[in-house]
């Protein structure tokens, strides 16, 4: 196998004679984006692991032993940083940043003059579409209902709910290999349009050795109108917001993808706080027909693979002809791509086009794998809306593209993976309310339903339970 290591697959066309470029052009990309049967598909990528069951790689195995000095496993790792940051707050947040990242920290809240410069030094057109997506992201999301309600009952009394929303929420805004201001303004702004009542974000600054944060960041920040920021990232920033430091309250609630630590962490700390999810890598599932443009497969496809190694890039198809076309495609716009080594990794391990038998196999396939975003590039994308069962967002047709939901669409970006779409649901204004149950019975139903709580509260043996029932006569 070739396997390419290059941000750009013409370093090696260089080395190649000019009457062999396309034949090996062609090697490479079947190499990257490999075509796969059904059956090979079930049994390959599209199976996963759960996120408790992910082994670390050779990279992160040396960059903990560097850290703990000791050979620890991603679980035990970040325990100890959560044990830690109970117990010191922000002590423990300064020193296990540095030595991670090799940064000591001036301090761990951003003062808010350096949100407003960063708002106003970044260019004007990146401010108004910071604000057009904000307004996208805030007009849909008020249109979920959310509404208390009261059952009013003749003799006065009344059954229902109340609606509240949370009172303090934490968002992580992952800025590690690249500062992600979209996925600030999908929490933040959701969160205020639920009516949090306080939400502050955290974001690592990596190594930048003042701690400076992506200026894009900061003003995303300012444009969700969130109340805070704070420099940190990692296991260190959710054991901060779950158990609060000297410098930042605990929450009720982390909501925000970031790498494997920070989904770790939210899984250890779930209990003292909520959270939105488990987020692992990113995932696309494009079901596409004969009738799909190659070059467009293409396009969204190394969209989705560009974000990480780990990400998910798969496409379904029934027409061979449509599968050797995307590869090829995908070879030829991989080359003017600046993180073509990214793309290369996350295709060739998690990547690859399924041949199916036709589009109902390919839908079946689809809620099968249940993945983050399923993109329908078919001639009749609304036809095949009804059989969709599982799937975080689904994406109609060449125009309602999934870069699209990732900034300016108006739901949120934030959905379930790993297969999670199965019973799990994007990030919504729902996540960020509560329901308190109101019991306002009235003396006739209260009598009126009183024999079959005496009856069930005996045949569970709990005595106490009968008698309260019969002390009301």
């Amino acid at each position: 196998m070739i396997r390419v290591c290059s941000n750009h697959l013409s370093d090696y066309y260089k080395k190649v004679t000019p009457d062999r470029i396309e034949s090996v052009k062609n090697t490479m990309t079947t190499h990257l984006f490999r075509l796969y049967s059904a059956a090979e598909a079930r049994q390959t990528i599209l199976k996963r692991s759960p996120v408790g069951e992910v082994k670390p790689t050779p990279t992160l195995a040396k960059g903990i032993e560097r850290v703990f000095r000791e050979s620890l496993s991603l679980e035990a790792a970040v325990s100890r940083i959560l044990a830690d940051v109970r117990k010191r707050g922000d002590a423990a947040v300064l020193d296990w940043t540095e030595k991670i990242d090799g940064v000591r920290l001036p301090g761990l809240l951003v003062p808010p003059a350096d949100i407003e410069a960063a708002y106003a030094g970044i260019p004007a057109e990146l401010r108004d579409a910071l604000h057009f997506s904000a307004e996208r992201i805030r007009a849909f999301h008020q249109k979920q209902p959310s509404a208390s309600w009261l059952d009013w009952r003749r003799g006065g009394g009344a059954l229902g709910q109340i609606v509240r929303p949370l009172e303090r929420v934490g968002v992580y805004a992952p800025g590690g290999t690249a500062p992600y201001p979209s996925t600030l303004l999908m929490g933040a702004v959701t969160a205020r349009v639920a009516g949090v009542e306080q939400v502050i974000v955290t974001t690592p600054s990596g190594r930048d050795p003042q701690g400076q944060i992506a200026p894009v960041l900061l003003a995303a920040a300012r444009v969700a109108g969130v109340d805070a920021v704070y420099r940190m990232g990692g296991a260190q920033a959710v054991g901060a917001m779950a158990y609060g430091t000297e410098s930042l309250p605990k929450v009720d609630k982390i909501v925000g993808p970031g790498n494997i630590f920070v989904t770790l962490a939210k899984r250890q700390v779930y209990g003292q706080v909520d959270i939105d999810g488990l987020p692992g890598p990113t995932e696309t599932l494009v079901i596409a027909d004969a009738s799909a443009r190659p070059e467009l497969v293409a396009a969204d496809l190394l969209a989705q693979a560009e974000h990480d190694t780990l990400a998910s890039a798969i496409l379904v198809t029934p027409s061979q002809t449509l599968a050797e076309a995307v590869q090829v495609e995908i070879g030829r716009q991989l080359e003017t791509l600046s993180r073509g080594e990214i793309i290369v990794e996350s295709l060739q391990n998690q990547g690859g086009a399924v041949i199916c038998t036709d589009l109902a196999e390919a839908v079946e396939l689809g809620n099968l794998y249940a993945p983050e975003h399923l993109c329908l590039h078919v001639e009749a994308p609304w036809a095949l809306l009804g059989q969709v069962k599982h799937a975080g967002g689904v994406f109609l047709g060449e125009h309602a593209y999934e870069v699209l939901g990732d900034y300016t669409a108006g739901p949120t970006h934030v959905m379930p993976t790993l297969g999670t779409a199965r019973f799990a649901s994007p990030l919504s204004i729902r996540d960020f309310t509560k329901i308190i149950s109101v019991f306002g019975l009235d003396a006739a139903e209260a009598a009126a339903i009183s024999p079959a709580a005496r009856i069930l509260a005996e045949a569970e043996g709990l005595d106490a339970h009968a008698a309260a029932v019969r002390r009301r006569g």
